[in-house]
């Protein structure tokens, strides 16, 4: 059988899945047309953004797990949304936050090892309007979109 792991899981990453209407329906004890209207009402209201799966990242080779803290130089410091966009283009990157306090981005960075971190620093966050970062790796995730890991 041919192995279209690669993109079978870009896809899922990106939002190509779809809630399990029958199970979630038995899970409430509710008719699955009350489910369905309900569903695309949020949808319609954009309360619901996209269905995405969750990994154990490990087995898709994105186990390395850090979060990048981001100073931003003075003529950035009025517009991060700017770089903030710029960065949310890298398929590492999978959240990009403004924040407060003595850091003004939060990035949550997957990649395979610490090996493809480095090249990743050098080629995507060493650039013009960051002056200063800080790395947190992640030892062990215990919870991920509001799934509890082993």
């Amino acid at each position: 059988m041919k192995d279209i792991t690669q993109k079978l899981v870009s896809l899922l990453k990106s939002g190509y899945c779809t809630p399990q209407i029958a199970r979630i329906a038995k899970k409430l004890q509710e008719p699955s047309t009350t489910l369905h209207y309900n569903i695309k009402k949020l949808e319609r209201e954009k309360a619901v953004l996209s269905y995405k799966a969750v990994f154990d990242y490990k087995k898709i080779d994105e186990g390395f797990c850090t979060y990048v803290l981001i100073s931003l130089s003075p003529d950035e410091y009025g517009n991060p949304e700017r770089i903030g966009k710029d960065l949310s283009k890298h398929s590492e990157i999978e959240s990009v936050d403004i924040v407060t306090g003595d850091w003004e981005m939060v990035l949550k960075v997957r990649v395979k090892d610490q090996d493809e971190y480095y090249q990743f620093i050098k080629n995507v966050i060493s650039r013009k309007g960051i002056i200063k970062i800080k790395s947190l790796v992640s030892f062990k995730q215990m919870k991920t979109e509001f799934v509890t890991l082993e």
